[in-house]
């Protein structure tokens, strides 16, 4: 996959109205001394933050050039194309065109008898006690027997601060973006959701 990642959101100020509506939030009388205005600040920043949480949308975000593997490739072919493009992982289609699976190194991990994201060194361990490494498993199977299924997928204009909480509670590192007809436009990864934060937060 080509990193296509387009840089749509420029790096906001924190606005009057996030500061009117900060000084809402705070109790009494606000005489404006260093200590209230960092008050107000950090109130205004929260404030600036979850508007952009609820306003940033997938569209904004996504990398448009998505690797995309069928269901009847091998885990040869498929376990090629994911380390020639640098990705972990990547959606699965049909005939169609239509998000049917997620293939990921979970997923191949998994099948060679591995627990749940196991580290570097437990892999190592294993493979050095047992020169086979259980790859041999993984041999004339198709990506249809090991892909996740069914497929966790969002839409355009659904906003970072959902992305995020998905992420966080399905346990994912990416999530394909649909149009109404099922077909994929776009991915968001965790790199993707790092650079957005990274973006609208420094102008903060």
């Amino acid at each position: 996959m080509l990193k296509n990642y387009k840089n749509t959101i420029t790096p906001p100020d924190i606005s009057e109205q996030d500061i009117i509506d900060a000084m809402k939030d705070l109790q009494g009388y606000v005489d404006i001394t260093p200590g209230d205005f960092k008050q107000i600040y950090q109130v205004a920043y929260a404030t600036a933050v979850n508007r952009l949480l609820k306003s940033v949308t997938a569209a904004q975000i996504m990398t448009r050039t998505v690797l995309l593997l069928e269901q009847t490739m091998t885990l040869v072919e498929a376990a090629g194309l994911l380390a020639d493009s640098q990705v972990s992982g990547a959606p699965v289609v049909d005939n169609e065109n239509k998000i049917v699976g997620i293939v990921s190194e979970k997923d191949f991990l998994r099948e060679m008898g591995f627990g749940f994201n196991p580290s570097f060194m437990q892999i190592a361990t294993h493979c050095l006690h047992d020169k086979s490494c259980m790859i041999k498993n993984l041999h004339d199977r198709t990506v249809a027997e090991i892909m996740t299924r069914p497929a966790l997928s969002g839409f355009p204009e659904m906003t970072i601060g959902s992305i995020s909480t998905t992420f966080t509670d399905r346990q994912i590192n990416r999530l394909p973006i649909i149009d109404k007809e099922g077909l994929i436009v776009g991915i968001v990864t965790r790199t993707d959701l790092a650079q957005a934060y990274h973006l609208f937060t420094e102008g903060l």
